[in-house]
């Protein structure tokens, strides 16, 4: 299939706004965007104590209509990766997107079952109507279904300096995927010519192999020279652990939800490599090049 969204030299002075650019995927979202010559700005929560040299930042909320008026004036793109739980407080943003009519990319999840009147659980169904309201208000969203990140597995770091048992709710096994891909195929399409539109409604970005919980910890196990092992909590011990990590009660509700209800997920595609132009990668390539993670 010919590869109509891949940058090109003629398109370096787009200007797109970064929403979620703390997070492992807009942090790679922004680095790219710089180093294809754009013009980045990014909404963030909170001032930073490092600003990111060439990166224009904008504080506030997005569900604050005044700072996303502020935050999209003069933007041809702009990336969106909704944070909360509920889309209703999405409806005044939609409207300022509207209004400044740019490109709008959102990164949704590849566990959206499209036949399904209600979604296996608070995160996905979140996703499912936040791409039903983008679409209902004209925008023509590029939506981008991404699988699981492997940053996720950031998050067993301190367990790991502990010892060699990763503790914690199990979830059904699907096709991993590195945030740098994700982050490829999202700069390629905010970078797209004007006239590209996608191929597929929507892209369904996968790792190329399907991995459980022990799988992942297992290849992180043979880069880090050391042989370790899963073990499942029940839900009442999870919900705990998380609560004690200062996780809020709603999202630890969700995340025990998706444990127990997210279906398995065999689904492997090829979306990654035709907007960027290679095969995604492994999530034991992203082990090799984030060990010092886990040190």
């Amino acid at each position: 299939m010919p590869d109509t969204h891949r940058p090109t030299g003629t398109h370096h002075h787009a200007s797109v706004l970064v929403t979620g650019a703390a997070g492992s995927l807009g942090r790679e979202v922004v680095d790219r965007l710089q180093e294809h010559g754009a013009r980045v700005r990014c909404l963030v929560r909170r001032h930073t104590t490092r600003p990111r040299p060439g990166v224009e930042p904008v504080i506030g909320d997005l569900t604050d209509p005044t700072v996303l008026r502020d935050a999209l004036r003069g933007m041809d793109a702009v990336l969106l990766l909704w944070p909360l739980l509920d889309s209703a407080p999405a409806h005044e943003l939609v409207a300022e997107l509207v209004a400044a009519a740019p490109r709008v990319v959102y990164v949704s999840s590849t566990a959206i079952d499209d036949e399904a009147a209600q979604q296996s659980d608070p995160i996905v169904q979140v996703h499912a109507d936040m791409e039903v309201l983008l679409r209902d208000a004209g925008l023509r969203p590029v939506v981008l279904r991404s699988d699981t990140l492997a940053s996720n597995a950031r998050g067993w770091a301190a367990q790991l300096r502990a010892g060699d048992v990763i503790a914690g709710s199990d979830i059904a096994r699907t096709a991993v995927v590195d945030e740098r891909d994700v982050a490829d195929a999202a700069v390629a399409v905010l970078l797209a010519p004007h006239d590209a539109r996608p191929t597929l409604p929507p892209y369904v970005l996968t790792g190329p192999e399907v991995l459980s919980r022990a799988d992942q910890i297992a290849r992180l196990g043979a880069v880090l020279g050391r042989r370790l092992s899963f073990q499942s909590l029940p839900a009442d011990l999870a919900r705990s652990r998380m609560l004690a990590d200062g996780r809020p009660e709603r999202l630890v509700e969700a995340l025990l939800a998706a444990s127990a209800n997210r279906p398995e997920s065999h689904r492997v595609t090829d979306h990654v490599e035709r907007l960027t132009g290679r095969p995604a990668g492994t999530f034991a390539r992203w082990a090799v090049d984030h060990v010092a993670d886990f040190g």
